[in-house]
């Protein structure tokens, strides 16, 4: 059971975090990454006020949430981060509000014939690890069009930090912050416990935030 004082007390820490980053809280908002929790972590983030969550397993999700009390899951916002599959895209519409981990075509015909007009952000791969999915910057720009053109309203990017230097890091936010830019994306979800002053730093409008609501995620049994 999540200690919900705990994740209170986190958030308030994320929030100084992010104003002594440059940041302003009420325009940043948290992504509480609930994944490998069990479902009370995602009533304790509503009750420190968190309005987001985010999830990466089809099936664990799908377990989860119809053990969340209703009220929280009428008021919470559900983001899918993790790597998208077609085939769990069908099960998962309904649940999920916003795709963040676009990154391919098939992916966007999937979720405008499952989903349409859903909202989602494009991933782009910064790190160049392959495994953490996201789209090569330049074939990017096709994934936003093609998704704009299939009625999804792509409200967003979002990115994972690069292993290395501050510099690199540095560096690969403000890919993200200028991709967003040149294609009018409001949202750079990019920046989670580890890295987020950088992410702010570079213009971050959203932060997923895990282990530093949560501790440390149990491990799998």
């Amino acid at each position: 059971m999540i200690d919900r004082a705990a994740v209170r007390a986190g958030a308030e820490r994320i929030k100084h975090r992010i104003t002594d980053a440059g940041g302003d809280p009420a325009r940043i908002a948290i992504v509480a990454v609930t994944k490998g929790f069990d479902s009370s972590a995602v009533d304790a983030a509503a009750a420190a006020g968190l309005t987001m969550i985010g999830e990466s397993y089809a099936q664990e999700l799908h377990r989860k949430w119809p053990q969340v009390a209703s009220e929280t899951r009428s008021a919470m916002e559900v983001h899918f981060i993790g790597r998208l599959q077609s085939n769990k895209v069908r099960r998962l519409a309904g649940v999920v509000d916003v795709w963040q981990s676009v990154d391919r075509m098939r992916m966007v015909t999937e979720i405008a014939h499952h989903d349409p007009g859903a909202t989602i952000f494009v991933q782009l791969n910064v790190s160049g690890n392959l495994s953490q999915g996201g789209c090569p910057l330049g074939e990017a720009s096709s994934v936003v069009a093609a998704a704009r053109g299939e009625g999804l309203a792509v409200a967003g990017c979002m990115a994972i930090g690069p292993q290395g230097s501050p510099s690199h890091l540095e560096r690969a936010f403000g890919e993200v912050a200028r991709f967003a830019d040149r294609h009018e994306l409001r949202h750079r979800c990019m920046g989670m416990s580890a890295d987020l002053e950088t992410a702010v730093a570079a213009g971050a409008t959203m932060v997923r935030i895990g282990t530093a609501l949560f501790g440390s995620r149990p491990q799998a049994s």
